[in-house]
């Protein structure tokens, strides 16, 4: 009945839209899980000493202080929950915080969802998340039947249902009398209803699947050491293709049997890891990675208990999953994320010129803001030492040839390079290093047309591809400038970011930006996968049919930016090697709001301006969100509470609350220390001393260095908080990893500046939830209040 109810809602909503411009279908893709009732968050130092540990000497190994702080956490369970450090681990050599990342582990077997970070500062525990199973583990033979616990996919598809519905019926109540033509709330009624609608077409329409399945198939109950029937029962949900799910179901049989099981033996300087890959799995690119793993599932008592799950990673053509399956008949999935939503240098045997570009300059948004000028290479020596066009022959995935005797780096003439690879990708495919790319030349200047122009409908495709070598230039430069700005603000190769090549300074590389012009799987849209430290991350950008001649994404910088810090957000929080912490609901939407907020500050001058996100090329003056980003009430309303409103379920409306507090944030910081006309700090010298100016404040000694105007301390801030916050953080999370990477940074000099800010729009010391689920749901109230030593 429900089922039929859902059916009719949909077809109602779908039916009251036909006479207008069919939207371009979103992309399917899933993201939910259990809520952990007891996480916690503690940045406070009067809630770490509750513990009963006590601070250690300045000089400590921080990782050392970590163990101890551990066992204290874990107190009578260490025997029961044992625990490993993640490589991930690193100090930050720009605040002199160690960031550590800890797994918990069960009878030896990883809790998939069992996270822990400790901040670590000269001997101190800075703060601190925690989400680790501390009940009573089962018996290492013991498989607990996913039945008798709470159904994480199931209360969110019962959640959303209930949404529509309430949709559905302001709907209906209009169509028995003629409403007014523009009816705002009939048209709000609808217009939200659209991404419900497909939130509940992407997670919901196989949500029963596993239990028929499990009827159906009773002998696969028993069989916990075959992942496949999990497997293929995910990518029943998972593909957004009719014809795949079809033929799954019709020849289940003989796709088991077509999938192939191997173990792998991965040898890294950690230690070998072991772990299953599965070949010819429908709809995926590449071979599955599967582990044997636990997950945390509530019941409905209130307690926590471990399920025993299998752990996928999932290529496919649109999305990379991580999702987890119930490792017995039914095979529920219990959570899934998806990552789409991102020593001495050598010195190159032949330096050769910085190359030119033809672009919209750093700092010009989109064509309507400026024209396009002639660019220098401009690398920074420290985020880039070989340029944006080297990269070594050993960390090169397209050179084929023998290498160059003597010769370490290999220098390109195209847009390819360390930081980035960019190319056309009309086919759309996952296949990039053969594709078109513009060629310099030993000139190495990238000067070519862009000359867009009016024709007919059926030539518009044509007319954009006329340009591409001035498309995937600017992509190419657009990504470069992003890569070295982050760099200088924390996001280095520790922390995880893209670079073929580390220089030895830590975390994994073999990971450059795939950065896709033009691609052919869609218009209107543009979007970032971002797997662990070490893989690729996948930037794809997209035309958009809404004017003629069509508008090309990859010229408006701010959409660039954004997608790229997607990257930035998801390797920051929770370790560069856990991919994870960003999938769903505030989590998922702050990795949204981020994205606006600094896009936003990038493109913002002296003289204070609103600014709208994705104006240009979705031709529309208002942009892609509901409000421009602004100071004014009017114009911008949105406070903590609007989460709770109809149409704020998906991340990227949950990302514009936390994009316009951040924007407040950042405001009041300026309007305290003023404005920086330039966001990138200046070039250190040999020695690592900074050359005086007026960027950074003058500081005795050499680390941390603080940003002296506004703007650029609210990125830094913003950043270093990332690193902070725990894995799945909630706005008061990420608040107050913010609040913290002040007090690190300044002494807590603006301590009150930032509490008042975020008190502003309702996130203040007073604001509250009540049952908040991981998707967003949840009673807010705003709070408008301050500490009382900053009244």
């Amino acid at each position: 009945m429900r089922c039929l109810l859902i059916a009719s809602i949909l077809a109602g909503i779908v039916g009251s839209v036909q006479g207008h411009r069919a939207p371009v279908t979103a992309r399917k893709s899933l993201g939910f899980g259990p809520v952990h009732p007891h996480a916690v968050y503690r940045s406070n130092p009067y809630q770490i000493a509750t513990n009963g540990f006590l601070p250690q000497s300045p000089d400590a190994d921080p990782f050392e202080v970590a163990r101890l702080f551990i066992g204290d956490i874990l107190g009578p369970n260490q025997d029961q929950a044992s625990y490993k450090i993640r490589p991930d681990s690193y100090t930050d050599p720009s605040t002199g915080v160690t960031h550590v990342y800890v797994r918990q582990y069960v009878h030896g077997i990883e809790v998939a969802d069992g996270n822990m970070n400790i901040n670590v500062k000269e001997g101190k525990i800075l703060s601190y998340g925690n989400s680790f199973f501390a009940g009573t583990p089962p018996s290492l033979i013991a498989v607990p039947d996913s039945r008798n616990f709470r159904h994480p996919q199931r209360e969110y598809c019962q959640d959303l249902s209930a949404e529509l519905e309430t949709h559905f019926n302001v709907f209906a109540s209009t169509q028995n009398e003629q409403a007014p033509m523009g009816d705002q709330k009939t048209s709000k009624s609808v217009a939200f209803a659209g991404p419900l609608t497909h939130l509940y077409y992407s997670n919901c329409q196989f949500d029963g699947l596993a239990d028929d399945m499990a009827l159906k198939r009773p002998q696969a109950i028993e069989d916990i050491g075959d992942m496949r029937p999990a497997l293929l029962q995910f990518m029943v949900a998972a593909t957004p293709k009719a014809h795949v799910v079809n033929d799954i179901l019709g020849n289940y049989d003989e796709h088991l049997n077509k999938m192939s099981v191997s173990g792998v033996n991965h040898f890294t300087p950690e230690g070998e890891q072991t772990y299953l890959s599965v070949d010819n799995v429908p709809d995926t690119v590449n071979p599955v990675k599967a582990n044997i793993a636990y997950i945390q599932i509530p019941s409905e008592d209130g307690s926590v208990e471990l399920v025993t799950v299998w752990k996928f990673e999932v290529e496919m053509q649109d999305n990379w999953y991580e999702a987890a399956v119930s490792a017995i008949a039914p095979h529920r999935i219990i959570s899934v994320v998806d990552w789409a939503s991102d020593a001495p240098v050598p010195v190159p045997d032949a330096p050769k010129e910085p190359a030119s570009y033809n672009v919209f300059a750093w700092g010009v948004n989109d064509p309507s803001e400026g024209n396009r000028t002639l660019q220098k290479e401009n690398f920074d020596d420290l985020a880039s030492p070989i340029g944006w066009h080297s990269l070594p022959f050993a960390n090169d995935p397209s050179y084929r040839g023998v290498k160059p005797s003597n010769e370490f780096y290999r220098n390109t003439s195209t847009t390819f390079g360390n930081n980035v690879f960019a190319q056309e990708n009309w086919e759309g495919q996952n296949a990039y290093i053969n594709n078109y790319r513009p060629e310099a030349g030993s000139s190495s200047v990238y000067d070519f047309k862009y000359k867009p122009k009016v024709s007919d409908s059926d030539e518009a495709m044509a007319v954009a591809h006329n340009y591409i070598n001035a498309t995937v230039t600017q992509l190419f430069y657009t990504s470069n400038m992003i890569h070295d700005l982050y760099y200088r603000y924390g996001f280095t190769e520790v922390a995880g970011n893209f670079q073929q090549y580390n220089f030895g300074r830590g975390g994994r590389e073999g990971d450059a930006v795939i950065a896709n012009a033009q691609d052919g799987s869609g218009f209107n849209n543009a979007n970032f996968m971002t797997p662990p430290d070490g893989t690729n991350g996948r930037m794809r950008m997209y035309l958009w049919n809404t004017a003629n001649p069509y508008r090309d994404g990859d010229f408006e910088a701010g959409i660039v930016i954004h997608e790229y810090s997607h990257g930035l957000s998801t390797r920051l929080t929770g370790g560069p090697l856990n991919s994870g912490c960003l999938g769903w609901g505030e989590s998922g939407g702050m990795g949204e709001g981020w994205g606006d907020f600094l896009a936003t500050t990038i493109r913002s001058t002296a003289n204070y301006s609103d600014y709208p996100m994705g104006a240009w090329a979705a031709n529309r003056p208002k942009g892609i969100r509901n409000y421009p980003y602004s100071l004014d009430e009017t114009v911008n309303p949105s406070t903590y509470q609007t989460l709770d409103k109809p149409g704020y379920w998906g991340v990227h409306a949950i990302g514009e609350v936390w994009a316009q507090i951040l924007w407040l944030v950042s405001q009041a910081l300026i309007e305290e220390h003023g404005f920086s006309d330039t966001l990138y700090p200046p070039m250190p010298f040999e020695n690592g001393t900074v050359p005086a100016n007026d960027f950074y404040r003058p500081v005795a000694g050499k680390k941390p260095l603080v940003p002296k105007h506004g703007n650029t301390l609210s990125v830094q801030l913003v950043i270093n908080g990332m690193k902070l916050q725990p894995c799945q953080p909630s706005f008061f999370d990420a608040r107050d990893a913010i609040i913290l990477a002040d007090e690190e940074l300044t002494g807590g000099e603006n301590f009150c500046t930032l509490w008042k800010a975020f008190s502003l729009r309702g996130l203040g010391t007073d604001a509250s939830i009540q049952g908040r689920t991981p998707w967003g749901g949840g009673i807010r109230s705003n709070g408008f209040a301050t500490p009382t030593t900053c009244e």
